[in-house]
């Protein structure tokens, strides 16, 4: 990874951090997205402390709000002269519904929709860059689940885990579409499933939500091996022209019927570009 430039989103703990010290180790420039400028440094010092004399490029922005992800991008053009990698990685969950400033369900808004704005605007660095690569880390929470294209906004019902899979069934289907829409460019995308991970991921949705995060984190893996199939599919020559898939633990898998669904994807796709105003 010598000479190559990355950006992680959701780089200051758990799988994202993770993956960013790994790939600093291997000699990657590195630069992450976090939503706390506090956090976000002190994450780029741990990185740091991965590799000697590793710089790490750092940026802060509320991924919720689409004027905070065009800003990013405009900074990231701005600072970053070429992109190899790039790794959407943030997400959240949330307990109740709620609206992100553009008065957009707030899951949809940072799962889904800040990936997908962040992308597109960061799309000619990544054409001038290639080969290059970007990754989306998706979960099999998909399973089961639909894209709610009655009722994007969640306005007749909400149900935190519902709408996590939903979310994430966007995450593969944007995959798919964006894989579909790249060929022939030197640019690949790829998504995959970390597994049941123990870090800070849904807390602070109420007591009995953290204490059924603490119990499952008893039995989850670590951030290094959640994050393991992030490192292989940024640096591995097995997946440099596998494009459209969907992973888990190093192997291609076959998501859910709807995950498979091309016609729901370009759907997708352009509901996106409304919400996003493209």
């Amino acid at each position: 990874m010598q000479g190559k430039h990355i950006l992680i989103t959701g780089a200051t703990n758990g799988i994202g951090l993770a993956a960013a010290k790994a790939l600093v180790a291997l000699g990657a420039n590195l630069a992450i997205v976090g939503r706390s400028e506090t956090r976000t440094r002190a994450a780029a010092a741990a990185i740091g402390a991965a590799a000697k004399a590793a710089a790490v490029t750092t940026f802060v922005a509320d991924l919720s709000s689409q004027a905070a992800v065009r800003k990013l991008a405009a900074e990231v053009l701005a600072r970053c002269s070429r992109l190899d990698v790039l790794v959407n990685n943030a997400g959240a969950m949330y307990g109740t519904r709620r609206l992100s400033q553009d008065g957009i369900e707030q899951a949809w808004a940072v799962n889904h929709l800040a990936p997908f704005l962040l992308t597109t605007l960061l799309l000619d660095r990544l054409r001038a860059s290639a080969p290059a690569r970007i990754i989306t880390t998706a979960s099999s929470a998909h399973q089961g689940a639909r894209v709610p294209f009655d009722d994007v906004n969640a306005e007749h019902g909400y149900r935190s885990f519902g709408r996590y899979g939903e979310t994430k069934l966007a995450n593969i289907l944007f995959t798919a579409e964006l894989a579909r829409r790249l060929e022939g460019t030197g640019i690949t995308a790829n998504c995959y499933h970390p597994g049941l991970v123990a870090t800070g991921f849904n807390q602070g949705n109420g007591l009995l939500t953290d204490m059924g995060m603490a119990a499952l984190n008893l039995v989850a893996r670590t951030p290094t091996a959640g994050a393991d199939t992030l490192v292989w599919l940024a640096t591995s020559a097995d997946v440099a022209t596998v494009s459209g898939k969907y992973f888990f633990d190093r192997r291609q898998k076959q998501p859910s019927r709807e995950a498979q669904d091309m016609q729901a994807a370009r759907r997708l796709w352009e509901l996106s570009e409304r919400q996003c105003g493209l």
